[in-house]
């Protein structure tokens, strides 16, 4: 949950205070380029291709650690991602607006990406940090299952689903209002948050030593 809570943090992060992009959302980010291609802002849609292939290539990094790294590395993978996306997001806070923005959401994106990668499983179903779209998907699913086969373990995870879904909600209120009141600085108040959830990580692996 407070992963899920960092990833709509920074996607309202990036919209209203990196120039309108998201660096989760990269369906919403598609739909803009498109959009703007189709007004004849060729300038504006290039800003939206950049945060597309650095998640692309977030993907592509989390998957190639993943399958030739050492059983060291990958043991340890979940607190380097962590680690990684907290420094990136300390970094940002401390680069300046506007001609920037794009290497913001390129940086921010990639971050995005490791995370979705790595942290992929609630429980003992699929599900995604960053964006809700599958999250209500399978909710839905789950719900209908609930109510219609009376299936105890498909009520369980649907409220887990809704449970990660509120928390993105919650990340984008909380992300929303500390941006307005501090701006660029204000994704530091989701390096807090990853921090915590690190330290939690951190104890649930001290608790099961």
């Amino acid at each position: 949950m407070l992963l899920a809570i960092v990833g709509g943090f920074l996607d309202a992060y990036t919209y209203i205070g990196r120039g309108g992009v998201f660096c989760n959302a990269q369906t919403g980010n598609i739909v803009l380029l498109c959009v703007a291609g189709a007004r004849g802002k060729w300038f504006e849609a290039l800003t939206y291709f950049p945060p597309i292939l650095a998640f692309v290539c977030g993907v592509f990094a989390a998957e190639a650690i993943k399958h030739n790294s050492s059983k060291f590395i990958k043991a340890d993978w979940a607190y380097v991602v962590i680690a990684f996306e907290i420094v990136v997001l300390v970094a940002i806070g401390f680069i300046p607006g506007n001609k920037a923005n794009v290497l913001v959401t390129i940086v921010a994106s990639f971050a995005a990406s490791l995370q979705v990668s790595s942290f992929s499983r609630l429980v003992d179903s699929s599900y995604a940090t960053t964006m809700s779209t599958g999250n209500l998907r399978s909710a839905s699913q789950n719900t209908y299952l609930a109510i219609t086969k009376k299936d105890r373990q498909a009520k369980l995870r649907a409220i887990r689903y809704y449970l990660v879904i509120l928390a993105f909600m919650a990340g984008a209120l909380i992300g929303s209002v500390i941006t307005l009141y501090l701006g660029i600085h204000g994704i530091w108040g989701a390096a807090f948050i990853l921090a915590c959830a690190c330290g939690l990580l951190v104890y649930s692996g001290w608790r099961q030593s």
